[in-house]
Parts: C-alpha cells; structure tokens; sequence
C-alpha cells in the first residue's frame, strides 16, 4: 500500500473555489495575480482550484464580503459542482465567515486561515510549531461563536466555572490560558536564542529577505554547501536556518529566513517576530528578488514595507535578482522578445534604482562569482571597520 503523502490533506485532493474583490485602488490585472497567488497558496496546501469569482466593488460588503447576487451565484457553482471549500483573498470578520457559511453549507477559508494551514504543516522546530499554534490561537478566539467545536472536557470542581457558564465561555477561557501558555513558551525560547547569537557575535552577519519562493534556500545551499531545504513551493523554509560560510579567507554567518507575502496575517507577523531578529541583527540583508516573476515590482515594495513594519530600517542591502534564465523581456514588436544580456541587465532601470545589485540564476549558477566577489567585499569592509587591528584576513 502506497504511503500517504505529508502534505496531502486527503485521499482525494479537495476541490477550491477562490473568490477575490477589485476595489477602485486596484485594478483587474493587479487582482488577477493576488488570486493566482492565492491559487498557488491552495496548491501548497494540496486543495485544487476549479474556478475563481471576482465582483467589482467600493468595498467589502459588511455582512457576506461578495453582493448578494454574487453570493447566490458562487453558491449554485459549490452546490452543482459538490465544491469542499471556498477561499477568500482577504480576512473575513467573524460575522462575515457566519454569515457566509450559513448561506453556502461548506468549508470556508480566508486568506488568513490559509496561510495559517500551510506554516502549521511546515513547521519543524519547537520554536516555529509554537508561533504557529500562538497565531491559530489568535485567530481563532474571536471566531468561537462560528461552528465551534468542544475543546476539551469541561473542568469540574469549585472556583472552576462562573454560574451558568456556556460551552462558548469554556471555550474561549481555554483558548486564553492556551494563548499566555504558548507566550511564556516563546519568552523562553527567545532567551535561548538570544544566547546563542551573542555567542556568534564576534562574526559578521548576512541573512537572506525576500518574498516567498524567491529563490533564497537554493542560494543559502549554494553560498554555504548546505543542504536546506527547497522546494517550488509558498513557505518551503520555515524555520531559521544559519550557517557558517567562508569565501576566500574570510568567514561570516549567513541565515535563511521565512519569506513574505502579500497580505500577511497580523497575527504571525506578531508570533515570527523573534524569527526574524536573525534579519534584525543582521550587518548586511541580501534582497532576493524573482525577476522573472510579472510581479515582481509589487513584491519588492512588500518585503520592503513589512521590514519597515518589523523595525528593521537602515541596513546595508545587496539586491540580488535571481532566476534571470526565466526572465521575459517586454517589448512593443511582433517580433519574438530576445533574451537580455548580462549586460544588458546591468545597464537597466532595476541596477540604477537597487544599487548595489547583482544579477544570477541560482539555479544555472550564473553569474555566480561575481555575486560572491560583492558579498566578500561588503563583508571585508564590515570586518575592517569592526576590527582594525585584526590583519589574519588582509
């Protein structure tokens, strides 16, 4: 008997419909690559996408997000079609998930939710199970009132229960002490780590940013000859991941980290924070960009605002544009887009505006010396300034 998949969530992959609103910021083809996102996010999780509904609106409608008529039309699609779940690109209020399930009768996920899912399925270590179930929890405790289940058997005795207490109540009380648990749990952890970087610190250090499925763990494998994890997959890298490296004579400490998205829930950018105190502390951020992505301007800005919305601000940035094999050059002809050149690359708006900036493929490996040449003289001015007396290296 052929053995079960991790990351299938049945036998039967369960099938998805996505459901997106373009409001007057937005336009179409901004909306259509959120929903293709979110469709690769419910690849991820193993769920199938069969069809996707967009509406035009001012905003999100208070009650069921989508107009009525849209509601209606989503739901004769699930009911005809036996749809499993439907997924919304944004967070939906307690009230707006109630509503719209009672009008549906099936599984409903929002992008929160979803993401959600897929870091619990990644998590690997103590430390990132723990963020995850924090930011469930979170989620979790102002939507009870939809569906919910019993959590656990209700505690007896006296002092235990407040006089006519609801399962509800019960519930949310467990889900409270769960919550300030999880947090202590993490206070803990967060002193661990902190220990082990003041034992690195006498070491320059360099972390990888960037939007997810950019590109960072093949290039954190080929700069330090580890083997981390990677995958073409959203979230395939979870957990910190720091290495050794030495180029030439000169050692530092690189790290991996969990890459961001768009829309991102509140509460996980809360739990990972201490994650990301690797990038915090870091001397130098490498910005892996996907240039080969439509998107990839839109990407750049959110890796950039969500560093800003973390606190990390004045660092020493190297932009490094991977996978310029895949890149498609847009051109106003009929002829056939030509590939560009290395130097053709290095002559563009992307190199002017991202200074300093690199061009790669990771996984060709072109380009790759160059890369590395940059990375050790920004590394070696970092080293001389920290240590003028230390003359080994130079």
């Amino acid at each position: 008997m052929a053995k079960k998949n991790f990351y299938d969530t049945a036998i039967k992959p369960e099938r998805v419909v996505l459901v997106g609103i373009i409001q007057p910021h937005e336009t179409e083809e901004q909306e259509r690559e959120y929903l293709e996102e979110l469709e690769f996010l419910v690849d991820t999780a193993g769920g199938i996408t069969e069809k996707t509904f967009t509406q035009k609106m001012n905003r999100p409608d208070r009650a069921t997000f989508v107009g009525s008529g849209k509601l209606e039309e989503i739901q004769a699609y699930v009911k005809s079609e036996e749809i499993d779940i439907v997924v919304f690109d944004d967070e939906l209020s307690p009230s707006q998930l109630r509503n719209i399930e009672h009008e549906l009768q099936v599984k409903i996920l929002d992008r929160s939710n979803l993401i959600l899912d897929i870091f619990a399925r990644r998590a690997q270590t103590a430390q990132a199970r723990t963020q995850v179930e924090l930011a469930q929890l979170q989620y979790l405790l102002p939507r009870l009132t939809r569906l919910w289940t019993h959590l656990e058997r209700q505690k007896g005795g006296i002092g235990m229960r407040g006089p006519g207490e609801s399962q509800i109540e019960t519930d949310r009380r467990i889900i409270t002490n769960k919550i300030a648990l999880l947090k202590e749990k993490l206070k803990l952890i967060d002193k661990q780590n902190a220990t082990q970087r003041k034992n690195r610190s006498e070491l320059v250090r360099v972390a990888l940013v960037g939007y997810t499925n950019v590109g960072k763990s093949t290039i954190m494998n080929m700069i330090s000859k580890s083997d981390v994890f990677a995958e073409n997959k959203l979230f395939a890298t979870l957990d910190t991941t720091v290495r050794k490296v030495v180029i030439g004579n000169l050692p530092f400490l690189l790290s991996d980290t969990v890459g961001f998205i768009r829309k991102l829930p509140h509460h996980l950018v809360e739990c990972f924070k201490s994650t990301l105190d690797e990038v915090r502390e870091a001397d130098i951020l490498i910005h892996v960009v996907d240039i080969s992505h439509p998107g990839f301007e839109d990407q750049i800005e959110t890796v950039n605002e969500t560093l800003k919305d973390l606190g990390i601000v004045n660092k020493q940035i190297i932009t490094v544009f991977n996978k310029i094999d895949a890149y498609q050059h847009e051109i106003n002809t009929e002829e056939e887009s030509a590939k560009l050149t290395l130097a053709d690359f290095k002559k563009s708006w992307m190199a002017r505006h991202n200074s300093p900036a690199i061009f790669i493929s990771a996984l060709n490996k072109d380009n790759i010396e160059e890369f590395r040449a940059l990375l050790y003289q920004k590394v070696m001015k970092i080293h001389q300034e920290r240590y003028p007396y230390d003359n080994l290296l130079y």
